[in-house]
Order: C-alpha cells, then sequence, then structure tokens
C-alpha cells in the first residue's frame, strides 16, 4: 500500500507495472551499483559469453537479433526455352518457362532490396564492458567503447539499434530485442554518445517510471540523472 502526495491509500495493485517494468527496475538498479561502485555487493551471474580479466556480467536474458540486408544478390537462373512435339506442346511449354523465368527474376529483384531479417534467438550478455548476443551464425557484440559504432537508439521498450562498421569495413544496421534494451541503449550512450538527445532529456525511461516505482512502494535510484552527472567505473 503506498499513498499519493495527499495521503490518500493508493492498493499497489492498480498501478499499472508490465514484466518490462521489472527489467527497467533492476537495469536502474544495476546501473546506479556500477555508477556508485557497489558492484561487489551483487551476486554473480552466470553466463556462457567469455570474458576479459576484471569484466563482471550485469544481465543475462534471451533476445533475437535482426539484420538490415538483402536475401540476394539480384541473380537467378534463366531456364532455356527448348521444347520438342507438336506445335500446341511447343507453345505451351515456352510459356511454361517464359513465366517461370519472370516469377523468378522478380524473386530474385525483390530479394536484392534490403529489409529487416530476423536471424533467430539466442542469449544477450551485458557486461561492465560489452553487449554480447550468441549465435550459431549471427553473433553479434560490441564494447561500449567500440570505435566502430556509428549511431545507436532506443527504438522500443525492448529493442536497440546499432549502426557500426565491422572489421571488413562494411557498415552494418541491427537490432536486438531484448527486455534488456535499454539497459544497452544507455550504457553504450554514456560512453560513446555522451550527447545523445535521449540520454540527455532521460528519455530511455518512462517519463513516470520513477512515480510508479514509489507508488508500488519499491523506489529504484535516480539511473538517468545518475548517468550524466557521474562517469561509469
Amino acid at each position: 500500500m503506498s499513498e499519493t502526495s495527499a495521503g490518500t491509500p493508493i492498493p499497489a495493485q492498480t498501478v499499472p507495472w508490465s514484466p518490462l517494468d521489472e527489467y527497467l527496475w533492476y537495469s536502474c538498479e544495476i546501473i546506479a551499483d556500477l555508477v556508485e561502485g557497489r558492484l561487489e555487493q551483487r551476486a554473480l551471474i552466470a553466463s556462457t559469453a567469455r570474458l576479459q580479466h576484471g569484466e563482471r556480467v550485469l544481465a543475462v536474458g534471451p533476445a533475437q537479433r535482426g539484420s538490415w540486408r538483402a536475401l540476394g544478390d539480384g541473380s537467378y537462373m534463366h531456364q532455356s526455352g527448348f521444347a520438342f512435339g507438336n506445335p500446341g506442346f511447343v507453345l505451351t511449354s515456352l510459356a511454361a518457362t517464359a513465366i517461370s523465368n519472370s516469377a523468378r527474376r522478380n524473386r530474385a529483384a525483390r530479394d536484392a532490396q534490403p529489409r529487416w531479417v530476423l536471424e533467430g534467438p539466442g542469449e544477450v550478455t551485458v557486461t561492465t564492458r560489452r553487449m554480447h548476443f550468441s549465435h550459431p551464425v549471427h553473433e553479434l557484440y560490441w564494447d561500449w567503447d567500440a570505435s566502430g559504432l556509428r549511431a545507436i537508439d532506443l527504438i522500443a521498450p525492448d529493442a536497440v539499434e546499432v549502426a557500426f562498421i565491422d572489421n571488413n569495413n562494411t557498415h552494418n544496421l541491427a537490432r536486438v530485442h531484448t527486455s534488456w534494451a535499454s539497459l544497452i541503449f544507455a550504457l553504450t550512450a554514456r560512453t560513446s554518445f555522451p550527447a545523445h538527445p535521449r540520454l540527455l532529456t532521460q528519455g530511455w525511461l518512462p517519463p513516470d517510471f520513477d512515480k510508479r516505482c514509489a507508488l508500488i512502494g519499491r523506489p529504484c535510484h535516480p539511473a538517468a540523472r545518475l548517468l550524466l552527472g557521474r562517469g561509469i567505473t
């Protein structure tokens, strides 16, 4: 049971609270402990991600990667139009071949157009130094201070989008769909994009989040303000 400013009791169950809010609350706690040097007081978290010396896992959870890419290069196999038999059979066969070639050509042209492609589920690990998405084929990771990062944004409460240049000097655009998206965005932006509008306006959290936390009896640390006022160690 909580109270309004007028002292009127408000049942905690009437305050809107979603599973994603739970992740946001823990994200604020993690950031506060990170900024204020209390990580050693947090329980260790298991992860299969490879860690560097001194690196500590902050959060782990299911995730999915999306990539902005084409499914093909525009090429297709063109079938020949040779046919033998009576004239009616030959004409029918040639027409069918032409229709088939046209369909393959159109499909190849569509596949050559970039679009968002879901690469499959995996596990995301957030550490004191990086984000790591594990996948047998489409692995993705970046350090908070990676030089290849070009842009980042929180496009939804559970999706972060990043533009980067890989080791082959290729420009890439990727999305990570995870309940830890806000945490990933905040840590990346704080280190590599400190003037990001969403960071400066504290817009990576819902505007009334701290009030709702207080109303359900679980006040959260002012993580958004802490990121602006102090460095991450």
